[in-house]
């Protein structure tokens, strides 16, 4: 039998971005239709303890994905949402889990939650040795507490929490709204319509001499559905792909892709965020067999021709 069989799933967030995936891959396990819930945000805001009660009810199986998130000048600019909103949606919906007997729940971190300057490549133990970067900061607490909340359900409870760390993500259906997006659909809105329009220059914030790492956005579902399937444990997994790129190399790669000819303009006023990111990612690997699969310049190949074929559809956003 397989893991997901005759099981009922709540997918939070399950209309976004990430979540839209993670509901693909289900139904290409097996899972019907109707066993997967999808709580939009407009019918069911996870910010109120009665609608949390109610999405749990019946569940076998809870993937908690939904968040507010957005880039360095969004979390510059909502500190106190980006805390609220996240610490809120997960401390209720992991105790309306708890409370409703479900079997598990798999919640997602963010790579924000790790110190400013972490040793490279990040290793899950590091994960309290300092505090975040400071534009992350309020985000990456509110979200590092949901994992203080899994060990402690698991410890008095028997709770089966598990707790997941993705990389930055990228990919088709992606949120490339300039006032929330993450670096790599900014990148390709401004080279994109850039192109079209004819512009000859863009303007990109900080030095560019900070570094990624960037996890495709379906490998990072085949890796959760992994976990859900095989993991077990207290302690949380990293998500990605152990590789790093400076951000002056990713926006000259986005240009080429994108056929950009113009000039790229740094404003070094703006700031670069974290100054390294690059994941361990060796525990995901033996505990439940997860390797990121996707070449990370067809990965963008991809995206960057999702949005030129979709820059009007706002189909995937919740």
């Amino acid at each position: 039998m397989s893991f997901w069989d005759n099981k009922k799933i709540l997918v939070t967030g399950g209309a976004g971005f990430l979540g839209s995936f993670i509901v693909e891959k289900l139904m290409e396990r097996g899972v019907p239709r109707q066993n997967i819930i999808i709580p939009r945000s407009g019918e069911a805001d996870l910010r109120k303890w009665e609608n949390c009660r109610r999405v749990v009810e019946g569940v076998d199986i809870a993937i908690h994905l939904a968040g507010k998130v957005g880039g360095i000048g969004f979390n510059r600019g909502n500190p106190g949402i980006l805390f609220y909103d996240n610490a809120i949606m997960g401390i209720q919906m992991m105790e309306a889990a708890r409370q409703n007997g479900v079997e598990k729940f798999v919640c997602l971190g963010t790579v924000c939650a790790y110190p400013k300057f972490t040793p490279v490549p990040f290793k899950e133990d590091n994960l309290w040795n300092g505090y975040p970067e400071e534009t992350n900061a309020p985000y990456g607490l509110a979200k590092k507490m949901l994992l203080v909340q899994a060990q402690a359900y698991r410890q008095q409870y028997g709770f089966n929490a598990i707790y997941l760390l993705p990389v930055n993500l990228y990919g088709p259906r992606d949120n490339f709204d300039p006032k929330s997006s993450h670096v790599i659909p900014a990148l390709i809105k401004k080279m994109v319509d850039g192109k079209d329009k004819g512009i000859d220059e863009v303007v990109i914030w900080g030095t560019g001499n900070a570094s990624r790492e960037f996890l495709y956005v379906e490998d990072c579902a085949e890796g959760i559905l992994l976990a859900a399937e095989r993991y077990n444990k207290s302690e949380p997994v990293n998500l990605g792909v152990c590789k790093e790129i400076k951000l002056k190399d990713l926006v000259e790669l986005i240009a080429e892709l994108s056929g950009f000819k113009g000039r790229i303009i740094w404003d070094t006023t703006k700031p670069d965020g974290q100054p390294r990111r690059c994941l361990d990612t060796s525990r995901a690997k033996k505990e439940f067999g997860f390797t990121a699969k996707t070449d990370f310049r067809e990965g963008l190949k991809k995206a960057i021709e999702w949005y030129g074929k979709n820059r009007d559809v706002n189909a995937y956003r919740d």
